[in-house]
């Protein structure tokens, strides 16, 4: 019974072909001794000597049967029938000795009653065997599997919760790994494979025990025939089949099991032989059989949950690469959503308006803008107005910071669409236009001094001819007055007006000068201090005290010494008339990058924001009429753009001014004409 219940139970071909003569060796060999032994035996009858002769001998043909089912079909189920022959003869025998010791209790308990109570006692032993025989099998089998496995049975259990526990683990190599070691522990194999497909459906070694490292490249091909086995949903016997299967060969793998999953093979799992080169029983396949379809789901989860992974890591990586590129950007770039909050605030934005992207993330806009910005950009930033899909620009607005600077800005506004079309919220790019503006300012003014160049030097030619007659003839004319005559006064007026007027035409004339004077060393310390021996007397005068910061080691500088003379002259003439009250005058000199850098400070009454733009245009002047011409800081810009310098200011009223003039050194001059 338990051979033919096995037969019925095999799946494969080969296991079946097994069992079949198996079974058919049992039964000719038990049959014959049960017609022609057992059942004369039982009712009495002596059998006869050809009667035992015809019983015993079909009993050969049970382990010929054997024999040839293990030749021929590789037959490694002996083990398996053994254990189960034996459990279920231990079992039979614990239920006769429990009904046998039920039924002795029962007749000693009615020990007195002279009825034989045969149908009780068989109600009794029936009651026995349908309530006792499934749980003693079952110890007996624990039992048995405890003799035969041992060290392994725990590790068999394990294999069978393994199953369940696969699905608990989204990681396809440790899922793998487990899968692998878990087998190799219960079923004691040595190698051991698990294979995935790739993009072109061949399935390649994923992880791996105790397999040749040359065997870790081979591929089993889609088109295989191995292939094509494992999608019809049974195990493989590869050495059974080493000829038809010659992709396997090399692998030294004996079975493979596939993994599948709604008839989609997602995995392949390899076992090799049993160390002491066993092969598998066929209950040890059917529960590798069982495992794989639990691994198959497993594995499709796997493979669902690392394409997810792989597909937000590619998404992660977007990205960061478009955030570096949001970053990188040197335009300040802060994104409002609907509600107009500040949703992004990049790092050029940081340092335009000096506000850290963590204190303002979050806040409405008119929390972190000054009023009049936020009122020049109200129009464009207003819900619903004509043109709200498009970009609106704003050139040259007020920024104001909160560290004191005034920016200078380009914004544009722009809708914050997604690829839909939706739009959610709004973009503000501002870039810092401070410099490029001051750079046009000084364009724009070079430029100015070039035409007013032009302009003064032929004014100062056609006006230098008749001044020098109107000079001549009254010097001619005092020569012939006498010095109380009243007219002598008159006279002397006119030549000083006429010298007066030669003076400025001088400047005009320096100032429209394209040429470059001779070019020496020159050491800016005593130019300056030739320029204080010349208006000592008007500084101490005016009440004026002198401070000298003067370097020791300052380097010479190339330049012509009698126009870097008028240079600092008109500086020191314009910080005195700036201190009518008197103060300090500060000259210094150091040096900074290869440059020689002179600074003139005075504590005077400072010069107003909007007259700054204006000091270096020719006949623009803050002092009284009379007082002066308005050429003497234009000419000296010209002058120090002639020496490849530059002149600089600081100043507000009431806080005194500083101008800094700069000259490149003698050595760093050199070089840049080598």
């Amino acid at each position: 019974m338990i051979l033919l219940r096995s037969y019925r139970r095999a799946r494969s071909l080969t296991a079946r072909k097994q069992m079949q003569w198996l079974v058919w060796g049992t039964g000719a060999g038990v049959l014959p001794f049960f017609l022609f032994y057992a059942i004369p035996f039982v009712l009495g009858r002596q059998p006869r000597a050809a009667m035992e002769l015809a019983g015993f001998v079909p009993l050969a043909l049970i382990p010929l049967s054997l024999a040839y089912a293990v030749v021929k079909y590789r037959l490694m189920d002996v083990e398996l029938i053994f254990r189960r022959t034996l459990v279920y003869i231990l079992a039979t025998a614990a239920i006769i000795g429990i009904c046998l010791v039920a039924v002795n209790l029962f007749q000693a308990t009615l020990a007195g009653d002279d009825e034989p109570h045969v149908t009780l006692v068989a109600i009794l032993c029936t009651l026995v065997v349908i309530l006792l025989f499934t749980p003693v099998k079952s110890r007996v089998q624990e039992g048995i599997d405890r003799l035969f496995f041992r060290g392994r049975y725990s590790s068999r259990k394990a294999l069978l919760r393994l199953s369940q526990d696969l699905n608990a683990d989204l990681d396809l190599a440790r899922m793998a790994e487990r899968l692998l070691e878990g087998v190799g522990a219960a079923l004691g194999v040595p190698s051991l494979a698990v294979f995935l497909p790739g993009e072109d459906g061949a399935f390649a070694i994923f992880r791996s025990r105790g397999c040749e490292p040359h065997a870790r490249m081979r591929r089993l091909p889609a088109d295989g025939a191995l292939r094509q086995r494992l999608d019809g949903g049974s195990p493989v016997n590869a050495e059974a089949l080493a000829d038809e299967l010659p992709e396997a060969g090399p692998l030294n793998l004996a079975y493979y099991f596939p993994c599948r999953v709604k008839g989609e093979l997602i995995a392949i799992l390899g076992v090799g032989r049993k160390e002491g080169t066993d092969l598998l029983n066929s209950e040890e396949v059917d529960l590798l059989q069982a495992l794989a379809g639990q691994a198959a789901t497993a594995f499709m989860n796997g493979r669902l949950y690392r394409s997810l992974r792989e597909k937000a890591d590619e998404l992660q990586q977007l990205t960061d690469y478009n955030e570096s590129i949001l970053e990188s950007i040197d335009s300040g770039i802060l994104v409002l959503d609907l509600q107009g909050r500040i949703a992004r605030w990049n790092r050029a934005m940081e340092a335009l308006y000096g506000k850290r992207r963590a204190d303002v993330i979050g806040r409405r806009l008119e929390d972190i803008f000054p009023g009049s910005f936020r009122e020049a950009l109200r129009g464009s930033l207003a819900p619903g107005r004509p043109g709200d899909n498009e970009i609106a620009n704003i050139y040259k607005l007020h920024l104001p910071t909160d560290d004191g600077r005034g920016l200078m800005v380009n914004v544009s506004v722009a809708p914050f669409q997604v690829g839909s079309g939706e739009r959610w919220g709004t973009i503000l790019i501002v870039d810092d236009v401070t410099a490029r503006i001051r750079l046009e300012e000084q364009l724009q003014h070079s430029e100015k001094m070039a035409s007013i160049g032009l302009l003064a030097a032929g004014v100062a030619h056609e006006v230098n001819t008749p001044l020098a007659g109107i000079s001549s003839y009254t010097q001619m004319l005092r020569g012939q007055v006498e010095r109380d005559d009243p007219r002598a006064g008159l006279l002397e007026k006119i030549e000083k007006q006429t010298f007066r007027a030669a003076k400025i035409i001088n400047n005009l004339l320096n100032f429209s000068r394209s040429g470059r004077a001779d070019l020496e060393s020159v050491d800016v310390n005593r130019v300056i201090l030739d320029v204080l021996s010349l208006v000592e007397h008007q500084l101490r005068t005016a009440r004026i005290k002198v401070r000298k910061e003067l370097a020791g080691d300052l380097p010479a500088v190339r330049g012509n010494e009698n126009r870097l003379q008028q240079v600092f002259f008109n500086l020191v003439l314009n910080a005195r008339d700036a201190m009518p009250r008197g103060g300090w005058l500060t000259l210094a000199t150091r040096t900074e990058g290869g440059e020689v850098v002179a600074d003139v400070r005075d504590t005077g009454v400072g010069i107003k924001r909007e007259d700054i733009k204006r000091i270096y245009d020719p006949f623009f002047t803050t002092k009284g009429i009379g007082r002066g011409t308005g050429l003497g800081l234009s000419v000296s810009y010209g002058i120090l753009q002639e020496h490849g310098g530059a002149i600089f200011v600081d100043s507000a009223p009431g806080q005194g001014t500083t101008f800094q003039v700069t000259l490149p050194a003698l050595s760093v001059a050199e070089a840049a004409e080598r």
